[in-house]
């Protein structure tokens, strides 16, 4: 399934408590750890899959490209809160130890770990079902109790020694429960 370019500069509406993360320029992990609430990262998947239109663009790769692909759930106190889609060229000797991590938040990687990283501004849309990740995202949401026809999202590119990570977090509305 194809989407229409989504990604714009501004944030789309969401509850005030919500726009601080979604805007967040450094750790969206240290960000949630500091709600106090219990904060996990839950592996849905990690290894090499077909990656979205959109993504095989941003990397410069033809359509249908196989990447290095990691999707997990944050959640607090075992609710969802965010989904996160994560890619990078397949083989890239430079992403591919950060997304093999398992359970380890990337956030602790990207944010401190990598001196040499450098992030591009944060794109930003609401993911609907015309985006290949609304399926899996309202599935999260629907276990949740939360299904939404949209989800706010940001999208992160990350550059170093001249490879491209791409981070899609799609936020679901549970989050705001936990951010009043």
């Amino acid at each position: 399934m194809n989407a229409p370019n989504l990604w714009g500069d501004a944030p789309p509406a969401v509850p005030a408590a919500v726009l601080p993360c979604l805007t967040e320029s450094g750790s969206l992990t240290e960000r949630l750890i500091a709600t106090g609430h219990r904060f996990d990262v839950v592996v849905r998947f990690q290894g090499k899959a077909v990656l979205f239109d959109e993504e095989s663009g941003a990397l410069a790769l033809p359509r249908g490209s196989i990447g290095t692909v990691r999707e997990v759930v944050l959640t607090l106190d075992d609710v969802p809160v965010v989904v996160a889609r994560s890619v990078a060229r397949l083989g890239c000797p430079v992403w591919k130890s950060v997304l093999t991590r398992g359970n380890r938040s990337l956030g602790f990687t990207l944010f401190g770990e990598l001196p040499e990283l450098t992030r591009a501004p944060l794109a930003y849309a609401q993911i609907d079902e015309r985006h290949p990740l609304y399926p899996g995202i309202a599935r999260i949401g629907d276990k949740a109790r939360h299904v939404a026809p949209q989800y706010a999202a940001r999208r992160s590119r990350f550059t170093m020694h001249g490879e491209t990570l791409l981070l899609c977090e799609a936020f679901l509305p549970t989050l705001a429960d936990f951010l009043r």
